[in-house]
Order: C-alpha cells, then sequence, then structure tokens
C-alpha cells in the first residue's frame, strides 16, 4: 500500500508562477550552515531548535533581500506611480512557509533540512504568529500585500511594528484571561531596521501665524506607550514623511531632492487609508503642504483629495472613531487648526449646493457639537478622499443610503464597491495542500495566481473519482485536526462527525449566542429522544474577545459551560460535542478551515460589511449556513443559493423590524424550545454552582438585544435540520463542496486589488518577472 504524501511533500509538487524548482539544495544547505553558525553565542555549542528556525528564516530572508533590492532598482528606473496602502493592523500570521512557497524555495529548503536530518514541519511549527491586528481588517491588509507583489504593483504597507501583538487567550475556568504576546521575545528574523531613515513625530507644543508662514512649536518628540491617537498620529507622520522623501527623490539610493513641485504629486502618489485609523493622514499631509511646502492651501487641498482614498470597514455606529476636540487641542494643536479650516470650506460647499438645509450642515460637519465636541474621523476620511469604498457589495450600498447618505447626495460619483478577498497562495495551497493536489492533477496550477480558473470543475460535479477524491481529501484533514486537538489541547472528537464552524472575533453583531441557543436546542432533543438517530456534530466556536467587553466574556463562558454540561452527558455521547478553540489566531485557522464541514456566518442582516472567514471557508470545502450578509449574498449568488444554507431576516426585514419595534418576549413566549433554551441559562442549569451567572446574558437577550437573536431562532434551526438532512447524504454534500470551491474565484484578493488598481489607483497590473538577483540584467 502506498504511504500518503505529508502535506509538504504535496505543497512541493506544486508551483507559484512557475518558479519553483529543486533549486541549488547545496547552495541552501551552505547558506544555512553560514546562518547557523553566525546564529550560536559564544558560550554555547549546541544547537537548539530555535537556532535551526533562525538558520533557516535567515536563509529564506537571503532569496527576499535580494529580490526587494532588485525591485527598488527597477522602480526608481521606470519611476511608476506608488502604491502606499495604509493600515495601524496587519494580521501576518507566521512568514517562512508561506515565503518558501511564493518564491518557490519549498523543496530546495525541504531537501536541504531533510539532509541536514531536520524536520521542516518542526522547524514551521517555531516560529511565533505576528499577531499585528485584532482579526478581519488586520488579515485583509497582509492578503492585500501578497496580491500586491504577485500583481506587480510599486505598493507598500505601512504600520506600525508593535511590541506587542494582540494578547494570547488562555481559557480557565471557562473564562478567557489574556497574557501579553511577547512575540518578539526571541527576535524577528524579518524585520529590517532602517536607522538612515529614522525621522521626529511631533506631539502637544502650540501654534504660531507669523509672518514666514504657520509654525507649530515646542513639541515633544514621541516616546513609550501612548494612548491610541498618538499610535494612529505617529503612524501617519512617519509614514508622510517618507512618502515624500521618495517622491522628491527619483534615482536608487538618491537621497537629493529632485522633484520640488507637488503638482504632480497625486500622479506619483496613491494613499489608501484603510478605515478611519490613518484619518489624520489628511491633514497631515495638508500641513506639509501648506506649511512646510508653502503650497497654496486650494492646490493642497485639491492634491490631498486626488492623492487619498477611504475603506469603509464597519456600519456599526460605535466602531467609527470620534476623538474629543480638546485631545487634539492638547495633542495636535496645528491639525485641529487645518481640520477646522478644511471643515468650514465644506461646510460652505454644502450650504451652497443646499441652501436653507440647517439639519444637512448639522450632519455633515465634521465636528460633531454636545456635551463633548468630537471629530468625526469617517466625516473627515470621505471629504478628503476622491474615493470612498464599502467591502462587499450590500455593504456599500448601505455606506451610500444610510452612514453617509448625506455626502451620496452630495458627491455620488465618489462612492464605489470592492468586494473583498484572500490569498489563495496562503488560503489555499499552503494550508491545504491536499486540496490543491487533486485541483491541480483537473486543470493545472495556473488558477493559484488566477483563481476564477477554478470554474473549470464545474464539468466534474458529478465525476465520481473526483467526488470521492474531495470526500477525502476533506476527511484526511479532519483526522489531521482531530490529532491536533488531542495532543495540543487534550480533547479527543469523532472525527467522523460533522465539524460545525463558528471561528471570529467574539461579539454580539456576529451571533455566537445564537449559535450557542441550537446547541442547547439539539442537546434538549438528544436527551428528550435518546433513541432517535442524530447526525453526529462536533460544535467547534473560536475567537478572542476584547479585553473591555463584559458581554463578549460572558458568551465565551457560556459556550465552555455549555459545552462542561454537553460534553459529560453519558446520554449524548458521540453524537453532540462542543469544543471552545482556545487562543485562535492566523496558524490556528490554517489548521481548523481546512478540516471544517460546515463553516458559521450568522451575523444580523446588514450588520458584517463583508467577512473574509467565510471565503476562506468556501474555498476549502465547507459548506456556509448564513445569513444574508456581507459577502455571503455574493457567495450565494456565485455558487447558486440552493448550494449555501441561506435563513432569516434580510437587510429590509431588519429595517423593518427596527421601525415596528423588537420584542423578544414575543418569540420566547411563542416558541416552546426557545423558553426551554432560555429558561436552563437563566435558571443555572449549565451553571448549577452560581445560577446568576448569566443573568446578563438573559437580561440583555429579553430586553437589549440589539442584533435580534430570538427573531432568526426558528429559522435558523430549521435550516440546521437541513444541514443534519443534506449531511446524511455524503455524495450529495460533496457535489454541493465541489460547486462552492469552483464558484470561489471572486473571492481572490487578487481580484479585488486588481480593482482598486484601476478603479481607485489609476495604475495598472503588471506581469513583468523581475529577475531574480543571480540572473544579470539586460
Amino acid at each position: 500500500m502506498a504511504v500518503p504524501l505529508t502535506d509538504s511533500e504535496k505543497r512541493k509538487q506544486i508551483s507559484v508562477r512557475g518558479i519553483a524548482g529543486l533549486g541549488d539544495v547545496a547552495e541552501v544547505r551552505k547558506s544555512f550552515n553560514r546562518h547557523l553558525h553566525f546564529t550560536l553565542v559564544k558560550d554555547r555549542n549546541v544547537a537548539t531548535p530555535r537556532d535551526y528556525f533562525f538558520a533557516l528564516a535567515h536563509t529564506v530572508r537571503d532569496h527576499l533581500v535580494g529580490r526587494w533590492i532588485r525591485t527598488q532598482q527597477y522602480y526608481y528606473e521606470k519611476d511608476p506611480k506608488r502604491i502606499y496602502y495604509l493600515s495601524l493592523e496587519f494580521y501576518m500570521g507566521r512568514t517562512l512557509q508561506n515565503t518558501m512557497v511564493n518564491l518557490g524555495l519549498q523543496n530546495a529548503c525541504d531537501e536541504a533540512i531533510y539532509q541536514l536530518g531536520l524536520d521542516l514541519e518542526e522547524l514551521e511549527e517555531i516560529e511565533e504568529d505576528a499577531g499585528l491586528g485584532n482579526g478581519g481588517l488586520g488579515r485583509l491588509a497582509a492578503c492585500f500585500l501578497d496580491s500586491m507583489a504577485t500583481l506587480g504593483l510599486a505598493a507598500y504597507g505601512y504600520g506600525i511594528r508593535y511590541e506587542f501583538g494582540i494578547f494570547n487567550q488562555k481559557i480557565i475556568n471557562g473564562w478567557q484571561v489574556e497574557e501579553a504576546d511577547d512575540w518578539l521575545r526571541y527576535g524577528n528574523p524579518w524585520e529590517k531596521a532602517r536607522p538612515e531613515y529614522m525621522l521626529p513625530v511631533h506631539f502637544y507644543g502650540r501654534v504660531e501665524h507669523t509672518a514666514d508662514g504657520v509654525k507649530w512649536l515646542d513639541t515633544q518628540f514621541f516616546e513609550g506607550k501612548e494612548l491610541r491617537l498618538k499610535q494612529e498620529y505617529f503612524v501617519v507622520a512617519a509614514t508622510l514623511q517618507d512618502i515624500i522623501r521618495r517622491f522628491k527623490s527619483s534615482k536608487f539610493g538618491c537621497r537629493d531632492p529632485v522633484r520640488t513641485c507637488f503638482e504632480t504629486f497625486p500622479d506619483k502618489v496613491a494613499i489608501q487609508l484603510n478605515d478611519t485609523h490613518p484619518a489624520l493622514s489628511i491633514p497631515e499631509l495638508m500641513r506639509i503642504l501648506v506649511d512646510v511646502e508653502k503650497v497654496d492651501w486650494d492646490k493642497a487641498w485639491e492634491i490631498t483629495r486626488k492623492t487619498c482614498a477611504y475603506t469603509n470597514h464597519t456600519v456599526l455606529p460605535e466602531a467609527l472613531e470620534r476623538w474629543p476636540v480638546s485631545m487634539f487641542e492638547k495633542l495636535l494643536p496645528r491639525h485641529l487648526e487645518i481640520i477646522y479650516a478644511v471643515n468650514q470650506k465644506h461646510l460652505d460647499n454644502v450650504a451652497a449646493m443646499f441652501p436653507g438645509d440647517v439639519d444637512r450642515l448639522r450632519r455633515m460637519s465634521v465636528i460633531e457639537e454636545g456635551d463633548c465636541k468630537r471629530i468625526n474621523m469617517a466625516q473627515l476620511c470621505v471629504i478628503g478622499s476622491h474615493a470612498v469604498n464599502g467591502v462587499a457589495r450590500i455593504h456599500s450600498e448601505i455606506v451610500k443610503h444610510s452612514v453617509f447618505k448625506d455626502f451620496y447626495e452630495l458627491e455620488p460619483e465618489k462612492f464605489q464597491n470592492k468586494t473583498n478577498g484572500i490569498t489563495p497562495r496562503r488560503w489555499l495551497l499552503l494550508c491545504n495542500p491536499g486540496l490543491a493536489e487533486i485541483i491541480v492533477e483537473k486543470i493545472g496550477e495556473d488558477f493559484l495566481t488566477d483563481l476564477s480558473q477554478l470554474k473549470k470543475l464545474l464539468p466534474l460535479i458529478n465525476d465520481e473519482a473526483f467526488i470521492r477524491d474531495v470526500a477525502k481529501v476533506k476527511q484526511e484533514n479532519k483526522l489531521k485536526f482531530s490529532a491536533f486537538l488531542e495532543q495540543e489541547y487534550k480533547v479527543k472528537i469523532n472525527p467522523s462527525s460533522m465539524f460545525d464552524v463558528h471561528v471570529k472575533r467574539i461579539h454580539e453583531y456576529k451571533r455566537q449566542l445564537l449559535n450557542c441557543l441550537h446547541i442547547i436546542t439539539l442537546y434538549n432533543r438528544i436527551r428528550k429522544d435518546p433513541g432517535k438517530s442524530f447526525v453526529p456534530r462536533t460544535v467547534m466556536i473560536g475567537g478572542k474577545a476584547a479585553p473591555g467587553y463584559h458581554m463578549a466574556k460572558m458568551i465565551i463562558k457560556l459556550v465552555t459551560s455549555i459545552g462542561n454540561v454537553v460534553n459529560q452527558d453519558p446520554v449524548v455521547g458521540d453524537r453532540l460535542k462542543v469544543i471552545f478553540l482556545e487562543n485562535y489566531r492566523v496558524s490556528f485557522a490554517e489548521k481548523v478551515i481546512p478540516s471544517a464541514d460546515l463553516s458559521q456566518q450568522i451575523s444580523t442582516a446588514g450588520t458584517e460589511a463583508s467577512g473574509t472567514g467565510n471565503m476562506k471557508f468556501m474555498v476549502n470545502g465547507a459548506l456556509t449556513i448564513g445569513t444574508m450578509d456581507g459577502a455571503n449574498v455574493e457567495m450565494a449568488e456565485e455558487a447558486g443559493e440552493e448550494n449555501l444554507f441561506i435563513f432569516g431576516m434580510r437587510v429590509e426585514d431588519v429595517e423593518a423590524m427596527d421601525k415596528k419595534g423588537y420584542n423578544a418576549k414575543e418569540y420566547y413566549e411563542r416558541i416552546p424550545e426557545l423558553k426551554q433554551v432560555i429558561d436552563q441559562i437563566s435558571g443555572g442549569f449549565f451553571s448549577p454552582k452560581d445560577p446568576d451567572c448569566f443573568k446578563d446574558i438573559v437580561n440583555m437577550l429579553m430586553h437589549h438585544d440589539r442584533f435580534k437573536v430570538f427573531a432568526d431562532y426558528e429559522a435558523y434551526i430549521q435550516c440546521q435540520a437541513k444541514v443534519d438532512q443534506l449531511y446524511r447524504n455524503p455524495k450529495e454534500w460533496t457535489k454541493k463542496v465541489i460547486k462552492n470551491i469552483a464558484c470561489s474565484g471572486k473571492f481572490s484578493s487578487d481580484r479585488t486589488i486588481t480593482e482598486y488598481a484601476r478603479e481607485i489607483w489609476g495604475v495598472e497590473p503588471s506581469d513583468v518577472k523581475i529577475p531574480p538577483p543571480n540572473v544579470p540584467r539586460e
């Protein structure tokens, strides 16, 4: 019997961009040994696994640096328009394996490491996640960097290299406990300090208007751990100084300014603001142009608007940043003056367009009046940008007709949609090489840089052999993940059960509570009729709660408490298990997503901007149970609604309910199974030692639930019954899986970035392959 290939061996068989190959194994070994020699400290002769990891990482980095230098030379010679992507979050995860895959070094490195008696996968597991983000927004930024490189754009990502990443989550007695993520304690092989480009960033001080212009004086340098506003200005100020340095000099390695006129600035520079966090780019660019470069105010505003573009990521009012004016007065006094001046000109324009409409002026002012005057950063972004986009079609419509309705009426041409995407290199080839391998066998490798080619799988939906192959890959992934859970978390699960997975930030709008209600309903049904046949399920919920978010932490406690009761009930046995996946992060996602059968995307319609986890599950062969929210709408459109499990209220239903009024008690009294579940939670069935433990959750659900969990309960339970019904027919289930994979091509970040490039940044993607450093330039 043939021994199955490992994940590493499967990846080795598949190239990316045609540059994979065995390579010079001897050269990799030589480089590895050289780095290992310099890694070992003088008083230590024996290398540790971490020493081996760093030696390999530096070996791979050598290839990156060589390509980076060649790329810099190429772009300084061509002088193209440069794209600057500003984000306070870049949730990168691990880099070693991703880089080897993308540079086609996997074969050479794997063989060299094997010859040295080491295990590549063991070394890969040593790397810390770079958790410089909270969730989807930061992971999206990481996917975008991958796609910008793949598409040959002269693009840069600017963010903060935080000393500590997002916290590590421990679950102790069912409660989330946060631990510092000291990801840099052993150093970071992927970063390169550039002290020669160190720049001052100013805070506080005073503004003086002189005959020579406006001056910001008596400022302080940035030091230590400051508030979020300081972080936001820090990244913006440092970035813009770097952008302007690069704009002024056009030769590689040259620091002398050769451009002094800013007329062409928008032709050479595009700045994309990833949400409102880098919004200070707008007043900071104005300050530099007006105060430092002495550009006329109106011309400076024209340049700023043509240069900047803004991506909105949320419709939840509490998530849109509003900074107190008093904080700006103290911290950034010159920027406050600029914002007031910008706002006044903006309001003059609005008043001219809509004479006499005082209420509209109040709504559209960047300065919000009230007990505490605040600056609305989202509205500042809208007026200071030439393009504003949402991140899924339904979200972009809400942005136009609700969140920024007044601004859309003023400048409709400015508003666009750019549906999010994910990189297929990391989220298919790297994390699911078994699936990638069987796809390559059928349609070749080109889908890795053109995901729309997955449509070529459509004729195979009824192909018996392919159906068997897809089902086999899924089962292998489930066995592998089961083994991982048993080893790392001492949790034993049934690998033949349905893997029902709900992983994302813990938040009321994402409705992990609706999932909990279904679990308890299922539990009650099994106990009521233990002789009946039930589809075995392993429900996995994972995600981090913001440290100060009480309700989110209570939700985690509820999930773990339900698990304690369900998992120990002998009546239930293997038919239902509830697992909370501790410390969910990028490297964990790479393991769980390929193993999932069912993907839970159940936010209240109109609250999830897009989602990208939904796309990762789709391309990895999970079926989606979800509401018509975010990108779920477009996923259903691509694959056919009948190939997803869609349930619940649509956006218009939610809006109608808001007008009529949502009465949770009405559902509680009308639906016996729902009443039983809520009574169990409130009566201490899942917390016998502390019967009042979940009173805050019950009180919220009954009286203050903005996200209307009960209103979708019945439809959700009925939809879950359809999931069970289909899962009983493995062949039909797998046919729908194949249809979803074949129709997931739209959700590549390559497609998203191509649209940004052409429709916002005014540049064209390029397939020019810059030769590697060891190949002479022509």
